[in-house]
């Protein structure tokens, strides 16, 4: 895709206390090329690192308080979102859709070269015309990114993510994949990515340069594409 950075990088990673933000906390922490790293999220993340800097903020509707905080960063990786069936139809809209539309509003003013990675999902459909909610907002949000004007953007659709650490599945559908996930692994091995893997690939092309201009849509095939490249 394109070559390591050998200047230190800073990013952002919204929604860290999530199952795949979490990891890709973690990740750039861990990682030499990363001088800075911004979390910004509802809830403290329980991490302590010399690199962290913790940013809590409630309201996702309203990110203007966030502009200086979000000055100077060179990429964001965005894992902010919920689950189907969790909230109602409205609330799924507002956290996918809304929350997306004015975070990126108000990071690309601040950091106009930055890099944007959004953790999207497999079957995002930005025509409107899916019958699953969640592929519909998905593709919203993914649409308003392509017009947001980030020079370096990165949508990554996974398909079932599984949580490489034990937690309470949000419904019966994630409590039955779980149970079944090393035949389905076995069987369908494009449909499936570890929690870790997903979270170390977008902050792998978070930190990367070359490209100054790049627009990428990687498929749950295309992530783990990388993932091999990388082991």
């Amino acid at each position: 895709m394109s070559t390591p950075a050998t200047d230190r990088r800073h990013l952002v990673v919204v929604g860290a206390t999530g199952m795949v933000g979490s990891y890709a906390l973690r990740c750039a922490l861990d990682l030499p090329t990363v001088e800075r790293v911004t979390s910004i999220s509802r809830r403290k993340t329980g991490i302590s690192h010399p690199k962290l800097d913790e940013v809590l903020h409630q309201n996702f509707g309203d990110c203007s308080d966030l502009a200086q905080t979000l000055a100077g960063q060179e990429a964001a990786i965005f894992c902010l979102g919920t689950y189907t069936g969790t909230v109602t139809d409205a609330e799924m809209r507002t956290i996918t859709v809304d929350y997306t539309a004015e975070f990126a509003r108000v990071f690309h003013r601040s950091s106009p070269e930055a890099s944007f990675s959004f953790l999207s999902g497999s079957g995002a459909d930005p025509t409107g015309k899916s019958r699953m909610a969640f592929a519909r907002y998905k593709g919203e949000a993914e649409k308003i990114l392509f017009g947001s004007g980030f020079p370096r953007l990165y949508i990554f659709r996974p398909a079932y993510i599984y949580p490489v650490n034990l937690r309470k599945e949000p419904n019966f559908s994630y409590r039955l994949l779980r149970s079944v996930y090393p035949v389905f692994q076995l069987l369908f091995p494009n449909q499936v990515i570890r929690s870790d893997e997903l979270a170390k690939s977008m902050v792998d092309v978070a930190i990367r340069t070359g490209a100054s201009t790049e627009q990428l849509v990687l498929e749950n095939r295309d992530i783990r594409k990388m993932v091999d490249q990388n082991v």
